[in-house]
């Protein structure tokens, strides 16, 4: 089966005050119809960066996609006018944000915002709207969802706006799902139900999900495949399962040490990384990781890495292994 979005080598840069910051440096991912990948990392790594310049949702400037291409059904979407690319996102492509109470427009009603979305893309007339915006409610779970219909955001709870979100991102049944850190403020209770009912329309809409996140627990929990972001490079892709069980760069073993585990003995101290991440702006020579990775040797500090095969549809962009200490 062929993929249903490729991106190649992407790089995006924003122009500052203090210089040039590089936030994407030449990522490469895909995902296909159906499947859930999850993007992790911590803050500021570039995974929020690198997916919205996919769908042209950077502003330019300060933002610039320098080169890359991001193919959707053949087409490269970097070289669509705005026009275009309007037409595909919402319809094809949709996006759900952290902050339902920012995303939602206080003044207009949720079932005017959801309904909208399909008289814009489908050509729906009001009723056909009402009717199928009630369907999508009453399919994410809210109580009675034609009483709810002209109800307001701020009549919502935080798990309910981002059910409302996801109802409205799925208004005309988009191909592709970007959902950015959609559960980061909500309670972990109302996390496991909103990861069940995504899990569900996913499978029952055969619907494909990128997945951003800095929560190693959502994405063992929904994805079926992995890229770890760190400074704007991916520095692994795996299976979901064999990211955890045999993680074979640096970052994304230190990442998995620092959380905590059940079986941990309690007056064990939490692992945490050394130092600090790279300044973008200035980004080192060689592995950006090298400067806080204990298996670091000469050749990483003086040449990047490149993202390579180091297993069965597992890539990591490490010149040492990790399991003898090595240099390939």
């Amino acid at each position: 089966m062929g993929s249903l979005l490729d991106v190649n080598d992407l790089v995006v840069r924003f122009s500052t005050v203090a210089g040039t910051v590089h936030a994407v440096n030449g990522a490469s991912f895909s995902v296909d119809r159906g499947e859930t990948l999850g993007v992790v990392g911590e803050s500021g790594c570039g995974k929020s960066v690198s997916v919205l310049s996919v769908v042209g949702l950077i502003q330019q400037p300060p933002g610039e996609i320098v080169s890359g291409e991001v193919l959707y059904g053949g087409r490269d979407l970097l070289q669509l006018k705005e026009q275009e690319m309007a037409r595909i996102r919402g319809r094809d492509v949709a996006m759900v944000f952290q902050d339902p109470m920012s995303s939602l427009n206080p003044v207009l009603t949720i079932g005017r915002q959801i309904s909208e979305t399909m008289t814009v893309h489908l050509g729906m007339s009001q009723e056909e709207a009402h009717a199928r915006a009630i369907e999508l409610l009453d399919m994410m779970g809210i109580p009675e969802p034609a009483d709810r219909y002209d109800d307001y955001p701020h009549q919502f709870s935080g798990g309910m706006r981002q059910r409302v979100m996801i109802a409205s991102a799925l208004a005309c049944s988009p191909s592709l799902l970007i959902a950015d850190e959609p559960t980061t403020a909500l309670d972990v209770t109302i996390q496991a139900q909103l990861i069940d009912l995504v899990r569900d329309l996913r499978d029952r809409l055969d619907m494909a999900i990128i997945w951003i996140t800095h929560n190693l627990a959502v994405v063992a929990e929904l994805a079926d495949r992995v890229c770890v972001m760190y400074a704007g490079f991916i520095v692994e892709e795996a299976d979901v399962f064999d990211l955890f069980a045999e993680p074979l760069h640096p970052y994304t073993l230190s990442l998995l040490k620092s959380v905590p585990r059940v079986d941990q003995v309690i007056d064990d101290e939490l692992f945490a990384v050394p130092g600090s991440p790279p300044d973008c702006l200035r980004l080192p020579p060689g592995c950006p990781f090298a400067p806080r990775c204990r298996f670091s040797v000469r050749r990483c500090h003086e040449e990047a890495p490149p993202l390579r095969e180091v297993g069965p549809a597992h890539r990591a962009a490490c010149w040492v292994d990790v399991e003898t200490g090595r240099e390939r």
